[in-house]
């Protein structure tokens, strides 16, 4: 089964809590008027949209229907459709320069951190970069052994030292290694501690000095791991880690299975950060780069 395949089958929950109900609903109104619009409010809502996007999303349709005068709802799921693929918001590359560049990962426990990190670096192999992995998150002695063992699946190098240690100097110690063995992408990962974000904010500092010290002007991407199955609350995560660290892309793990995919339609608006990834399985090639154009044909087809 194809990556694409796989998409459509995992938002297979989240079309029967959101798209569903919304068939339902157009296919029940013949005209458009308050009653509908406030139904489909609700129903945005109970899908995890969110409640503000979820009423930015049913105030442009009520303008569009406006301005176009168009009154019948099956003109008007058409421009709903349309509002929906505009709110997902397209997908961003990653920001890689010629030379080394390095890549953060932060995040809680027990989103798929580690995971996506061996996916990752997985995926840029395929695409012909050479990847080290650095065992920054030295919080865990599990952290760094599953980190090993996703190294070895990817077939890349990883940089380690034992629990406890200093972040910091592990990220030295891989800068270090990275431009001895020309290496094109480093990817670090960072404890996923949040309930002390002085913690936290101290160990992205330090880290980041690291790098500016011995790589001035380095290209760096800084990217933030999601659940998509906790909805809303994966929100609320990224605007706590938004606090301390500048998060530069969204890494969006477990769409498969979960009704909750209707956090999509509200990370851009929310956030204001694109979605970078998205995992819908355990395989190796189950993260892939978003595609905002396949995402909306998975969901709609």
């Amino acid at each position: 089964m194809g990556f694409f395949d796989k998409l459509k089958a995992g938002l297979q929950k989240t079309k029967e809590v959101l798209l569903a109900p919304i068939d339902n609903l157009f296919s029940s109104y013949d005209r458009v008027d308050e009653d509908f619009y406030e139904e489909l409010c609700d129903l945005l809502i109970m899908a995890d949209v969110g409640a503000g996007s979820s009423m930015e999303i049913v105030d442009r349709l009520r303008e569009t229907l406006k301005e176009k005068k168009i009154k019948d709802t099956s003109a008007a799921k058409t421009e709903f459709i349309e509002i929906l693929i505009d709110t997902v918001g397209e997908g961003e590359e990653l920001v890689l320069s010629n030379g080394l560049s390095v890549i953060l990962v932060i995040g809680v426990n027990g989103v798929g951190k580690t995971t996506s990190i061996g996916k990752i670096a997985a995926y840029l192999k395929k695409n012909g970069k050479k990847v080290m992995l650095a065992a920054a998150d030295t919080f865990r002695a599990a952290a760094i052994d599953q980190l090993e063992v996703w190294a070895e699946r990817s077939g890349v190098p990883l940089i380690r030292q034992n629990e406890g240690a200093d972040p910091a100097a592990v990220v030295f110690d891989a800068l270090s290694a990275a431009k001895k063995q020309n290496i094109d992408v480093l990817i670090v990962d960072t404890a996923g501690r949040l309930h002390n974000k002085k913690n936290l904010l101290d160990e992205l500092a330090k880290i980041n000095r690291v790098i500016d010290r011995e790589l001035p002007g380095v290209a760096r991407e800084t990217l933030l791991v999601l659940d998509a199955s906790t909805g809303q609350n994966a929100l609320i995560q990224a605007k706590e880690f938004g606090k301390a660290a500048s998060i530069t892309g969204i890494v969006l793990t477990k769409l498969d299975g979960t009704a909750k995919g209707g956090i999509m339609l509200s990370i851009k608006r929310e956030l204001g950060i694109p979605v970078k990834f998205i995992g819908v399985g355990e395989g190796i090639d189950d993260l892939q780069p978003f595609d905002a154009g396949q995402f909306v044909q998975a969901f709609f087809e």
